[in-house]
Parts: structure tokens; sequence; C-alpha cells
């Protein structure tokens, strides 16, 4: 199948400052693609390259099997929704759906019809008549939707879409983009530095970091498989174990863990850990390593239990309530870390007992 979107290439420079670098991946037609990426990755650039609101540097942008690298935005069809909404506060939410109807000049029974259909398709038929002030904030974003759905776009762009919005509102619209789409099946790109939102609503993440694409996969590949330590921190959280590689395995103290073949025995490594990886027993096993809890937080069903291992290193585990039952601060217990991803060491000199984005 030919993709909808295929970037080849794509770098963006703003004076001496490299935004965007080489840049290369497809977007599969009425597939959801997430940019997944911190503050200052590129992954907002990128979008915004694909809109026609910046002109690439180098590379290529092909839509639909088109050259539009070059083509200004309003002839590449695609429709955008920002963060904050950019709705016009003077206008109604009718007017504000059909707005970019009435500037292609469409006929008037045309855009009342296609209006209505939308106002239906986003649940808000009972406000078309309200300004963008009577709204929630939701409300505003399925009307930034609707405005971006109504000229029938190949393509829909989404620059964080739920920043602006609280807690219980992004999951409340996140559970409705994903009915919507599956409903519509419109192509999309949405960039996000949410990693929870990448997983949920997306089809395929692109995860980026300092201007360059560091992996791309399904959700699963890149939680399961991170390729690079960034990955492995930044998608889910996770701990790391810092040590030495000793015939495959890292050593840190007296204990090994598995998963460093491949790697230069004597040199250092990160081993990355999920939070929801380490298995934490009341009596050892072949295979656990001694800790000392150090604090533990009931979050409902699960609690976070903090834990020093015997070298100073400190990890976070996310343990069923039942299987911690009577454990308390102080024990002395055994961890079981399994699943393990291992990357030659970037933190030569860093102090043993950092942890990297433990819940």
């Amino acid at each position: 199948m030919r993709p909808a979107i295929s970037i080849k290439g794509l770098g963006k420079r703003f004076g001496e400052f490299q935004a965007v670098e080489d840049a290369t991946f497809d977007v599969e037609e009425g597939r959801i693609t997430a940019l997944l990426g911190p503050s200052g990755s590129g992954k907002s650039t990128v979008l915004r390259m694909i809109a026609g609101l910046e002109d690439p540097t180098e590379g290529t942008i092909v839509l639909a099997g088109e050259d539009q690298t070059h083509v200004s935005a309003q002839d590449r069809k695609v429709g955008f929704v920002f963060q904050h909404y950019a709705l016009f506060r003077h206008m109604t939410v009718r007017q504000n759906i059909g707005f970019g109807l009435a500037v292609r000049k469409e006929p008037r029974d045309a855009r009342v019809k296609r209006v209505d259909e939308l106002l239906g398709l986003v649940h808000l038929a009972p406000f078309g008549d309200r300004y963008p002030d009577q709204l929630s904030g939701g409300q505003r974003q399925r009307v930034a939707l609707a405005r971006a759905l109504a000229p029938r776009p190949k393509v829909l762009l989404l620059d964080e879409p739920f920043g602006a919005l609280d807690a219980r509102v992004r999951q409340d619209l996140r559970r409705w983009i994903d009915e919507l789409h599956r409903e519509l099946g419109i192509t999309s790109v949405l960039v996000t530095h949410d990693q929870e939102e990448a997983l949920e609503l997306a089809h395929k993440v692109v995860v980026m970091n300092e201007g360059r694409v560091e992996q791309i996969g399904t959700a699963t590949d890149v939680y399961n498989e991170p390729r690079t330590p960034f990955v492995a921190s930044f998608v889910g959280a996770a701990n790391v174990i810092r040590g030495l590689v000793i015939g495959e395995r890292v050593q840190f103290g007296e204990q090994q863990l598995d998963g460093a073949a491949g790697l230069v025995d004597g040199e250092g490594a990160d081993a990355f850990v999920r939070p929801n990886d380490v298995v934490v027993l009341k009596e050892p096993t072949g295979s656990a390593s001694p800790a000392a809890i150090t604090g533990i937080s009931d979050l409902g069903w699960t609690s976070k239990v903090r834990l020093s291992l015997p070298d100073g290193q400190t990890l976070t585990a996310q343990v069923p309530n039942e299987r911690i039952a009577g454990v308390r601060e102080g024990q002395r217990v055994f961890v079981d870390l399994r699943n393990a991803k291992v990357f030659p060491s970037a933190g030569a000199g860093m102090a043993a007992s950092d942890e990297l984005a433990a819940v």
C-alpha cells in the first residue's frame, strides 16, 4: 500500500540551530501516527513542515503520491488542530466550523449541511449558536477538530491537541478521538510529549530527540524493545542500573543481570528495567538480589515500592498490593529484575545511584 505521507531526509535550520535533521518515515493511509518526544525534540517543526507552515531546509514531503515539499499550506488539503484551539472568539460555534468552507466559497446550502453533519459528529449539536467563551476546554477542542475536518482534508494534523486540558478531560477526549478515528478512518499525525497518549492512540510511534528520529515502530515495539537508551528511559518509566559487562551479564555489586550479549567485557553498561518488571519477594530465589525497602506509597490496587540495593543503587517497583501484604519500610526483601534492556554506558563518572524516569 502506498503511504499517505512519505517523509525523506527532512531537515530544518533556524540560523545556526538545527531543529530537525534527516527525519525519514512513512504515515500509512487511514492510520494514526504519533510524533513523540520531549519539548525541543523537533516534532512540532516536522508537523508544521508537513502542513506547509514551515519550509524545509532539506528533504522531501510527499502527500498522496505527490511532492508537496514547497506547495503552499492552503493547497495541501490538510486539516490542522492546534493546542490552543485558535477559534475566532467573535464567531459562533457554527460559524467557526464553517469558516474554511466560506473562504473556499462553497454554496451556502452545502456549508449548512456540512456544519450540521459535523456538529452531530462531535456531539455539539445543541451548542451551534454559542460562542467559544461559553464552552469548556474540551468542547472548544472538539469545535477546533470539526473546523479542521470541514473541508474533508486528506490528512489531519494534531499538534499537542490535549495539552491545554486537565487530566480528566484529556482522558475523555482521547477516548472520543479514538472512537471518531475508528468511524472516519482519516489519516492522522499526532504530535505529543505524553507517552501514554501516543501509546494509547497511535498505530505507529515515531520517537524524536534533539531533532532526530530515535526509533519507529508500534507502541508495543518502542515500549518493549527500545533501541536506544533515550527510548528506554523516555517511553514508559524505567529504572537504570549501572554496572560492568562480565561474560554477557551486567555485574553490579555482588549481583548480575542478564541481557549484555554482544557488549564488550569490562565496559560500563546501563540496564533499564521497568518498575512493573521488578518482582519483590519475601524469600530469596536463585536469581533474586537482596534489597532494603526505603519507602512504600499505596496507589490503590498497586503500590510504589522504593528499594535500595547493596551497592547503594536505588530502584522503584510497581507491585500489586496482595504481593507485598505485611511488607514494611526498612524490611529486607529480594528483587527479581526481569526484561532488562542493556546498552553501553553513557554515564561514565555519574553517580551509581542515579535513577531514570521511575514512577
